[in-house]
């Protein structure tokens, strides 16, 4: 089953890069600076942040349909990033040495299965969720935080 993962667009955030810390506190945003890493998953690049790279945290809508399913949640994006990631049948690092929430959705917000994984065991989780028709794309969430981590679409 070819798939590909999916990095947000940086569009939507780059008003937000470099804005004063009472202005973004304004908006509900909080600035970081990484001190280790792993600890802090860019959702565009889809990377973990280096030691001494600013982040912002922000509440992200990752399912806006109007479902019951409707979600946002915290997610952290790199100040700077611009390239959002694109991924062929491969699971980025960032996702892949954590537990994951893959959750399976139609084309019309509503969750068709969901199952949790990590490591190695990611590649076939997805497989075996798109293996249902009616699954027209995955979102992966951090397990323990529940953050949202990634779009999962078919290929083809």
């Amino acid at each position: 089953m070819a798939y590909v993962v999916k990095g947000l667009s940086a569009g939507p955030y780059r008003h937000l890069y470099g804005l004063a810390e009472q202005d973004l506190h304004d908006l509900g945003v909080r600035r970081y600076r990484a001190d280790v890493s792993p600890g802090f998953p860019d959702r565009i690049e889809m990377r973990d942040a280096r030691p001494g790279e600013t982040l912002l945290l922000i509440n992200h809508v990752s399912l806006p349909h109007d479902t019951p399913y409707r979600a946002s949640h915290a997610i952290f994006v790199r100040e700077g990033a611009e390239e959002a990631y694109v991924g062929e049948n491969e699971i980025p690092e960032v996702m892949a040495i954590r537990p994951l929430s893959l959750r399976a959705f139609d084309g019309d917000g509503f969750m068709r299965d969901a199952i949790l994984a990590d490591g190695l065991a990611v590649e076939p989780a997805i497989e075996r969720l798109f293996e249902n028709g009616q699954v027209a794309f995955i979102h992966a969430h951090n397990a323990t935080r529940g953050c949202y981590a990634g779009l999962i679409e078919r290929l083809g």
